[in-house]
């Protein structure tokens, strides 16, 4: 029971709203703006990063495409900056289309490319997304086994039952799929058992530093066991240094991903890897 004279705190009255919070809302609806705005003006990007086999250190097994925006002043604004804000809106469903027709047209372009492109599992249920896939496919039979979607551990856990069924059918017609950010979340292994991705992305958090820290060593040799154990390809990301690289390569991860290979870059790298444009 409130204090006598005192007013019982109503979280829905502005006038009552603490600093924290509104200045959390201001950030929130600014990024909103900014977002729609890039997507309006269609001033949206893909930045290209290499995941490198780690038994050839020259040779990228893929890319994975990540989407940028530009703000009004001209600067690349990375996914990291925005992505949560709008994860659950509709904006969130446009930038997963914008990024999967960009994508798609890459993959056209390039018959040697292959490419991952980040969705959540939210975008299974919108028909534009579904629409923009289509038409992607449309002309190329080799642009479907060329793509990898990437879809977050978080993302997969909103609704298992319907990404198992989704990448069932997709897989069908050759797309591959990635478990991004494993280790991040809270996976069900039963899940895991059922969905089938063909490759599983070992969270960063673990990698960083792994060669000096036994905690993430077993950590990570647990991770890419179950990798191994479920017939899934296992990439390690944000791999920064020599020493975690040759660490990772020695304890038989597949691929490697991470700014000591190469950082994410504007210039397709395969196409001017003397000029790149770091994003």
């Amino acid at each position: 029971m409130p204090e006598r004279g005192r007013p019982k705190h109503d979280p829905r009255d502005p006038a009552q709203e603490s600093p924290l919070n509104a200045a959390i809302g201001l950030r929130d609806r600014e990024t909103m703006s900014m977002v729609r705005r890039a997507v309006e003006k269609r001033d949206v990007i893909l930045a290209f990063q290499p995941v490198i086999q780690a038994t050839h250190p020259d040779r990228p097994a893929f890319y994975e495409g990540l989407i940028r925006l530009l703000d009004d002043t001209g600067r690349i604004i990375p996914a990291k900056d925005f992505i949560e804000t709008i994860e659950t809106q509709e904006l969130g469903r446009i930038i997963d289309c914008l990024a999967l027709d960009m994508g798609l047209n890459s993959l056209k372009r390039d018959p040697t490319l292959r490419l991952a492109i980040n969705m959540s599992a939210r975008s299974i249920a919108y028909p534009r997304w579904m629409r923009t896939l289509r038409n992607g496919l449309r002309g190329d039979a080799t642009v479907a086994e060329r793509l990898i979607l990437e879809i977050t551990e978080s993302s997969a856990m909103v609704m298992p039952d319907i990404v198992s069924v989704f990448m069932s059918d997709l897989q069908a017609e050759g797309i591959a799929f990635a478990l991004d950010d494993f280790g991040a979340g809270f996976t069900s292994f039963r899940y895991l058992r059922e969905f089938y991705f063909d490759i599983l992305k070992i969270d960063g958090q673990f990698i960083r530093g792994v060669a000096d820290n036994p905690d993430n060593q077993v950590l990570t040799q647990a991770l890419l066991s179950i990798a191994h154990h479920f017939d899934m390809f296992a990439v390690a990301e944000s791999v920064e240094t020599a020493r975690d690289a040759a660490w990772l390569s020695a304890i038989g991860m597949d691929c490697l991903q991470g700014y000591y290979f190469g950082a994410p870059t504007v210039v397709p790298p395969w196409k001017m890897p003397q000029a790149q444009k770091s994003a």
